[in-house]
């Protein structure tokens, strides 16, 4: 579903992402890690067709993002760590407007709309205007929001933030069936617990270089040491940082 071949970013004399070769298959849950500024913001902008590579090619399902962008986009949702809402807009009328964008058949669109409306339990507060929603109200509609087209590639960045405990497990049951039947999420997050629980794979990056790929077992491997992943990725970009 996510081929990332030789894919660099500069900007101006600052390379961002360097040389990055990512293969993501459908239906798997990848977590994707990194200090602050190791480049996974401008991977994410990249995959969602927002920024082209310097050098390299993304694809989306086979779908080059700088040729093919239109088709490779319909795939894609992309809930970002600060939920953004028209605040003019009821929750409903957000939700419309996103079936909209993806050109649904109207049955389709109200029927993919009352039941993201019950996934995420929204109904209490689904026709008030968004200006009035909580940070968590906003996260829920948001995610809602990015499901009702059924997209077949779900990048999430740092997506529990502002949850309640109850709401964050809710929302990562529901991403592990969204892969379980053949979404592809590509989740980005601090929270490693999380990243260690769900993920399939795990990819580790720093200063625009993937450092570390692959399950929990190929990473203690890569590291030589037999710890969670709060060890390995602390061992792993320690090497970096230290230029082993």
């Amino acid at each position: 579903m996510i081929d990332l071949s030789g894919v660099t970013k500069s900007y101006g004399p600052k390379v961002a992402v360097h040389g990055l070769d990512l293969r993501v298959p459908a239906g798997e849950l990848f977590a994707f890690l990194g200090p602050n500024g190791a480049g996974k913001t401008t991977t994410i902008k990249m995959l969602c067709g927002l920024l082209f590579p310097t050098s390299g090619t993304v694809r989306v399902g086979g779908f080059d993002l700088r040729t093919d962008g239109d088709h490779a986009r319909a795939l894609i949702s992309y809930v970002p760590d600060q939920p953004f809402l028209y605040e003019k807009l009821t929750g409903r009328e957000f939700l419309q407007f996103t079936a909209d964008l993806y050109a649904m058949p109207p049955g389709r669109a109200a029927a993919k709309i009352d039941e993201v409306i019950g996934l995420f339990r929204l109904d209490e507060f689904v026709d008030d205007l968004t200006e009035r929603y909580s940070h968590g109200m906003r996260q829920r509609t948001v995610f809602a929001a990015a499901l009702v087209h059924e997209p077949r590639l779900l990048i999430a960045d740092e997506p529990t933030v502002g949850l309640d405990p109850k709401s964050i497990r809710e929302l990562k049951t529901l991403l592990r069936q969204l892969a379980d039947c053949g979404t592809t999420v590509f989740l980005s997050t601090h929270t490693l617990d999380i990243a260690q629980e769900l993920a399939d794979r795990i990819g580790i990056i720093d200063r625009g270089r993937l450092l570390g790929c692959g399950t929990m077992a190929d990473l203690r491997k890569q590291a030589s040491m037999d710890g969670n992943l709060e060890d390995l990725f602390l061992a792993i970009t320690k090497e970096e940082a230290a230029g082993v």
